[in-house]
């Protein structure tokens, strides 16, 4: 993939001009611009030569994004200014000029003989409008340069009424000279009303209000992605040669040890090698309680050490680090297009050239109606400066941003803009059971001892065994031993029987543990223990018998335990009208007993990796499905379904199976993340309605079709403040995503749809 900045960008339909110039070229398999960003993104094997010079050769200015790295903020920061200083100078010049031309109307003090002389107060309109249209040539500029490469935009429409206004005045001004140098005032009255100078200007300096408004507020959709940039740390503090010495990040290299103070921002990601501390991970997960570290546990670049004093070693630096990850992750969702964009993109496309077809079909049926060339020509100018093409290339990347910000500060990474759309849209949820709806790591959960054994002698028998063992249940046991304040006794003359159980010897006497049939060959099992086990394997645990001799000390039930979130999460799932599904690998008794315990619909288990994709498969066929799964092992089912959603990634932000990343292990995530997406959907398809309604109500208004009926008439200078709000309105109603910001708050209370 890869990624361009375009420059000189107006309206949805230059995005559509930059898509259809790009679309041909050799190697090109797909292409879509990003009107909010600014952002060209190419797949396939083309050339970057090849590419820019198709955007070139269409009109438009295009930077690779290393070269837009480099110059982007100053060029930013002096953009603004421009914007800002212009918009100034029109709106004072312009309220000058509607001072001249329309004072008298509003009984304010005039200069007598300016007002007196209708040619001198004409020619100062002139002036004053030239000045102001010279201020915004650059509407001019790209306006009539789309034009001439065939692609008119925005700046067009503007270009044509305002420059259309101001040609007709010249005109009616030569006429008003001719007619005071005759001596007929009643005809130099009656031509003073029709000049238009103040119309000119004033819809420039409108329509760049609107531009500042506009590019105010698309500035606070991007806030979380500056957020997130800002957030990496600029230095790093190194131990080098038995010193501490403050380093640029950008020098530290992998291998490197860095130190952590009390309040410091972890540098890179590392591994600590000494001390113990508590971690904010925030920034990364949006979970506050600081995690506590200790050696060997791992830290990431742009968290926050809380207290203790930490040495690391630098494991992944620069690009590498997972909050650059994570940036590059909501940057690229950020420049892609959602598939419900392309309905407006293809309105876009022939948006403006429809709209001058209907400026000049609305000024000849005025004048064949009788109407006066005035009248109709100020009747064609409202419909090009209401009409605004920018509502509809904003209404679906705005959204798209604010709602990819959301989701990134509650640890929810969409990969690209489809996938929040799709997000949604779904239905039913599939879950893996291991590591997504349980915690991943087998616990002891129960403990029965026999005869003459209490708990204690018991820990030592299981503890001093199964310490020698690799057994993912071995570690369990150990685990729980340590909880106990137990430690492994030295056991000697072990020996792990394959299949079976363990062996050695304690305190001189001969320890066994493994399953019932290894153990029952050294001692008698009781009924009783017998039916105990049985009903411990009917719940899904594993059962581990432990004997002393020839006698049994009792057994262990250990067993993969479910999460405290996911009872919470699944109830939340079916408040919000989601099915939900288990798919495992595991016995039926166990995935059974799972699923009773959590709520979950449907269970589908003894299934293997490509099982589950198979079975994904089957439930495409009746709604859109999400996979929720650990991005490895379930990589297969992650790719078929409608959205792949990997969860807790953690540092291993990059799952290239998946759509979505959910960096906590926590599954009230997928509800946030349906959440989110569902919120950003509506929001687009608000957008979307606005953005036409807004066309649909205003063409006609300033065409004058309501005039014969009420009497409802458009001033242009009013239709280019109505186009100069909407598509601020578009974005403002964007940025009402951010009230989403705590969806887990919402609990359950999530509407269904």
């Amino acid at each position: 993939m890869q990624q361009f900045n375009v420059t000189g960008m107006s309206c949805a339909a230059c995005s559509a001009r930059v898509e259809k110039a790009v679309k041909p070229v050799v190697g090109v398999e797909s292409c879509s611009v990003n009107l909010l960003t600014n952002t060209l993104t190419v797949e396939g094997t083309a050339s970057e030569k090849d590419i820019i010079a198709a955007v070139k050769k269409a009109g438009y200015g295009i930077k690779t994004q290393k070269e837009e790295k480099n110059s982007a903020e100053n060029t930013d920061d002096r953009e603004t200014v421009r914007l800002v200083r212009r918009l100034i100078v029109s709106l004072v010049l312009s309220a000058l000029l509607m001072y001249i031309a329309m004072g008298h109307m509003l009984s304010l003090p005039q200069i007598a003989f300016i007002e007196e002389n209708a040619v001198l107060n004409a020619i100062l309109q002139m002036i004053i409008a030239a000045v102001v249209m010279v201020i915004n040539r650059k509407f001019f500029v790209n306006g009539f340069k789309g034009i001439m490469n065939k692609a008119p935009n925005m700046d067009t429409l503007v270009a044509l009424g305002s420059g259309a206004s101001f040609l007709w005045s010249i005109a009616v001004l030569v006429m008003l000279v001719n007619a005071q140098r005759l001596g007929d005032m009643t005809e130099v009255m009656e031509l003073r009303h029709n000049l238009y100078f103040e119309s000119a200007a004033m819809i420039l300096a409108l329509i760049t209000l609107g531009k500042m408004l506009e590019n105010k507020s698309k500035g606070k959709t991007t806030t979380a992605l500056k957020a997130l940039m800002d957030l990496k740390p600029k230095t790093a503090r190194l131990f080098r040669n038995g010193e501490e010495v403050t380093v640029n990040v950008s020098e530290v290299k992998k291998g490197d040890i860095f130190i952590l103070k009390p309040g410091d921002s972890v540098p890179v990601d590392g591994v600590v090698t000494e001390g113990e501390s508590a971690i904010n991970e925030s920034s990364l997960t949006g979970e506050s309680i600081p995690v506590d570290k200790s050696v060997g546990d791992r830290v990431s670049a742009a968290t926050i050490n809380q207290s203790g004093y930490l040495k690391c070693e630098a494991v992944a630096v620069g690009e590498d680090t997972t909050i650059s990850q994570i940036i590059k992750m909501v940057s690229d969702a950020a420049a892609g297009k959602a598939p419900i964009a392309k309905a407006a993109d293809k309105v876009a496309g022939v948006f403006v050239p429809a709209v001058m077809v209907i400026a000049v079909i609305t000024c000849v049926v005025w004048l064949l109606c009788g109407a006066e060339l005035g009248f109709a020509l100020a009747r064609g100018i409202s419909v090009l400066v209401i009409s605004c093409p920018c509502a509809l290339g904003l209404a679906t990347p705005v959204a798209i941003m604010v709602g990819n910000g959301v989701g990134a500060k509650s640890g929810i990474l969409f990969k690209t803009a489809e996938a929040i759309e799709k997000a949604g849209r779904i239905k039913i949820v599939a879950l893996d059971k291991t590591g997504t709806v349980t915690k991943g790591e087998p616990e002891v959960t129960d403990m029965l001892t026999c005869g003459r054994f209490g708990e204690r002698e018991l820990l030592d028998i299981a503890v001093g065994l199964e310490a020698k063992s690799e057994h993912p249940l071995a570690k369990a046991v150990v685990a729980y031993g340590e909880e106990k304040a137990v430690e492994a006794c030295g056991v000697s003359d072990f020996e792990a029987v394959t299949g079976k159980g363990l062996k050695g010897k304690l305190n001189g006497k001969d320890v066994y543990g493994g399953n019932y049939s290894y153990i029952s060959c050294f001692c008698n099992v009781a009924d009783e223990i017998r039916e105990k086990a049985d009903a411990f394997s009917k719940q899904g645990k594993t059962v581990l018998y432990f004997a002393c001799g020839y006698e049994l000390a009792g057994i262990i039930a250990v067993a993969d335990t479910v999460k405290e979130s996911s009872r919470r999460a699944v109830a939340r799932l079916h408040k919000m009208g989601i099915e939900t599904v288990m798919l495992t690998g595991d016995n039926e008794d166990t995935a059974s007993e799972i699923a009773k315990q959590v709520g979950i619909d449907k269970v589908i288990a003894g299934v293997l990796p490509d099982g589950k994709e198979r079975v994904i498969r089957e439930l495409k066929g009746k709604n859109p499905v999400a996979m929720v799964g650990d991005g490895i092992n379930d990589a297969p089912a992650l790719t078929g379904a409608d959205l792949g959603v990997a969860i807790g990634a953690g540092t291993d932000i990059a799952v290239d199976a998946a759509d979505v990343v959910l960096v906590r292990n926590d599954l009230e995530s997928v509800c946030d993340m349906i959440h989110i997406g569902r919120k950003t959907l509506r929001n687009i398809h608000e957008n979307l309605f606005w953005a036409f309604i807004y066309n649909v109500i205003g063409i006609p208004l300033a065409a004058g079709v309501w005039i014969p009926l009420f009497g409802w008439e458009l001033n242009p200078m009013f239709g280019a403040a109505a186009m100069s709000l909407s598509s601020f309105c578009v974005v403002m109603n964007a940025l009402r995503l951010n009230m989403i910001g705590g969806p887990r708050a919402k609990g359950p209370r999530v509407e269904h749809r």
